[in-house]
């Protein structure tokens, strides 16, 4: 995935209202507010003063011209923006990354399955074969080279592993990829004193059938890639 423009730099005055980040920009020292698209707490990626990059926007439509795309932290580039991630792991899965995930006949995004939900891709083979993929955004970093999911409380999370479970008892396959946006990080845990429940969940889902895949991404001013396979470590 490659940007569209080169992003704007500067540096993070503040994150709040969880969709809004004040932000002084390098060019001319002005202050504008970007639209942070992440839900999540970003724990360890919203330090004021903070460097920061930015892409822009030409949509009159547009209330904020601003978004934010990548933050500097712990001496790495990190993507905050979980708007990328199932187009990022729909890419891996093309160029053959995630090989449990390739060789399907058809991709299809945002399709409607289980209890009023949406599946972030859905793979689908000549013969009537069926894998629901749900896509999880990873950028929590406590120890060096280990990133964890999730870094706030995910009732929702918890949820997609119970409704992939069921696809496995209705004969289907299922996977669970998360999205490492970040370069530093070569292992993944749970970060289980976050989210108990999601620990739990995650350990049902795993034992119901449910595969689990992690891929890591090279982050840059360019562009993000899912490139490198990282190992879940339970």
């Amino acid at each position: 995935m490659k940007f569209a423009a080169p992003l704007a730099s500067g540096r993070l005055v503040k994150r709040y209202k969880r969709f809004l980040a004040d932000v002084v920009l390098d060019e001319n020292g002005s202050e504008v507010t970007a639209h942070c698209a992440n839900p999540g707490s970003m724990l360890g990626l919203k330090e004021p003063g903070s460097r920061v990059w930015l892409s822009q926007s030409d949509n009159p439509k547009r209330k904020l011209k601003y978004s934010w795309e990548i933050i500097e932290a712990d001496g790495a580039l990190v993507g905050i923006n979980t708007a990328h991630p199932n187009r990022l792991v729909e890419e891996a899965i093309e160029a053959g990354r995630i090989k449990a995930l390739s060789g399907y006949e058809t991709l299809r995004r945002e399709v409607k399955y289980g209890k009023n939900s949406r599946i972030d891709i859905l793979l689908e083979d000549g013969n009537g074969k069926k894998t629901y993929v749900e896509v999880k955004n990873v950028h929590l970093m406590r120890q060096a080279g280990l990133a964890e999911f999730p870094d706030s409380v995910t009732a929702r999370g918890a949820k997609h592993l119970a409704e992939l479970a069921d696809m496995v008892a209705e004969g289907h396959g299922a996977a669970m990829v998360f999205l490492v946006q970040r370069l530093d990080c070569d292992r993944l845990s749970l970060a289980s004193d976050i989210d108990p429940a999601y620990a739990s969940a995650f350990a049902a889902a795993r034992e119901a059938g449910v595969n689990t895949y992690a891929i890591g991404c090279d982050v840059t001013l360019d562009g993000i890639e899912a490139v490198r396979t990282v190992n879940i470590e339970i």
